[in-house]
This record gives C-alpha cells, structure tokens and sequence, in this order.
C-alpha cells in the first residue's frame, strides 16, 4: 500500500525545495504524493450572498492564475523525473489553508505533510514562517515535517528527540519518526534536559516504554545539565550538526514552548534543520 504524503505549495522556492526534499526523502518508497495549492480570496465564503458577481469573478480569476501555475510546476523536476515509485495528484482548493489541509488529510487518509518554513514572503527573519508554524499546531490528523528553505536533501546524520519522560508514548505517534530513521539509517539521539537529580517512577517507566518504541531503530540517550529546554536543545543540535530535531506536540502550549523565540531565531541562523512535529492522534 503507498504511503500518502501531503506536499502543499504557494508556488515559492522555498515550497518547490520541500517537494524537492520529500521526494528524496521517500525516493525507494511506494509513495502518493498530493501537490496541494490552497488559493484564498478575500470576502470568498459559501455562506457569504454581498457582492456575489464580484467574488465570483475574483475566484475565477484565481482559479485560473492557480491552475496555470500548477500545470507549470508539472513541467519542472521532480516530477518530469521517472520514479516508478512514486505517483501525483495535483489540487487546487479554494479557502483557508488549515482548513484545505485538514480536509485532505481526513478525506485522502494522508500519513505526512511535508512543507517548507516560508512561503510567499520569504522573510529572511522568520525562520518559521506563519503558515508552517500555524499548520504545526493546528493540523493534528498526521505529522508535519517542516523544511528550511534553504537547505538541500541530505539524509540526516541523526535526529534529535527532545523529552522529559513525563509523557507516555505510543508506537502510533513515533511510527512516522522511526520510519525516517530507518529508511535514512539515521540513529536517534534522545535528549534529556537534567534539572532534577533523579527519575520518578513515572519518568523510569516512560524511559523503558520508549526504549521498546525505538527498538527497530539505532537510539542512544544524552543529558545536559543545569541548562532551559531552548539554550539546551538548540546547543546540542549545533555543536553536533545534527541532521533533523523531533518531537511529540502532546500539548498546544509545549508547541510554544519549543518554538518561541529566541531559538527559533537562533536554529534559523545557525543551523539548518528539519523538525518533524509529531502529534497525539487522539487530539
């Protein structure tokens, strides 16, 4: 069975360059790629009779625009590149992007979505861009594996999986993260942020649950001391050069927590590093 990967584009270097990467990425797997452009007009709503003539030729106009980009973008490496592995669909939807990408994700039974961190924009400051950081929190149904767009495929030399061992996990959040470390031969380096001197029970018995998890794959565990999760993280992911950071979203307020500045800020200077956001499918 092909495993179905989510790829939305705006048509930007940076989206092009995470197609570009999921495509290498998955290159020796059966995969269905869905290339989805999600096109908003303003005032556009199903529910919305003001202006209607002049909405309605808003939205033809940018269907239009939209559907001769996609039928450029087909014309243009990889996909004029034969991989018998790999199939497309192209889609053009009209609304909200989180919307459109729940909507597919839940219709089309998507496993992955692969997107780059900035969009149309391209704000050399924002090392997330909006989109990529809202799609990370908001859509839930699948992981989210966020490209710098400034970066190359190259397999990761390891990933990086940040936890407190406060959180029990299941084979079905990491299933997507031991998949990537097994087809790249990646090992993964779990991060412990030391602050008190010993595990709880609690913490023990989530150590040992997710050791069993990451059986299939190569894993060693590490300890930093007497540092936050920011300084920390970002630390051991650059003095190793570590290849792609990972972690389970349980929570909305640990998505911000990772994320806010200034290691946001600091990953996008100094390193280049996918993050795979993993979430809990019950939520």
């Amino acid at each position: 069975m092909k495993k179905k990967i989510l790829l939305p584009t705006d048509f930007s270097k940076n989206s092009t360059n995470a197609i570009h990467y999921a495509i290498q990425l998955y290159k020796e797997e059966q995969c269905e790629f869905f290339i989805l452009h999600s096109c908003y007009v303003p005032g556009y709503a199903k529910s919305n009779l003001i202006s209607v003539d002049n909405v309605d030729r808003t939205l033809t106009a940018a269907k239009e625009a939209a559907e001769k980009k996609m039928e450029a973008l087909q014309t243009q490496p990889p996909f004029t590149v034969t991989n018998t592995n790999h199939t497309f669909k192209y889609l053009i939807e009209i609304g909200d992007l989180t919307d459109n990408l729940k909507n597919t994700i839940k219709n089309n039974t998507i496993a992955l979505v692969v997107m780059g961190t900035r969009g149309e924009t391209d704000s050399k400051h924002l090392i997330l861009g909006s989109n990529a950081v809202v799609t990370m929190e908001k859509v839930r149904g699948c992981p989210v594996l966020a490209i710098p767009g400034h970066i190359t495929y190259k397999a990761p030399s390891e990933i990086v999986f940040p936890t407190s061992f406060k959180t029990t996990y299941t084979k079905a959040e990491l299933a997507v993260l031991v998949e990537i470390a097994s087809i790249t031969n990646a090992p993964i380096r779990v991060l412990y942020i030391q602050k008190n001197l010993d595990f709880s029970t609690k913490q023990l018995e989530n150590k040992a649950l997710l050791n069993t998890l990451l059986e299939p794959t190569t894993y060693t565990h590490h300890k930093l001391y007497n540092q936050n999760l920011h300084n920390g993280v970002r630390s051991f992911v650059q003095s190793r050069d570590s290849g792609m950071i990972a972690f389970v979203n349980k929570k909305h307020n640990f998505f911000g927590s990772i994320f806010s500045n200034p290691m946001v800020k600091d990953l996008g200077n100094n390193t280049n590093v996918p993050i795979l956001a993993l979430h809990n499918l019950e939520h």
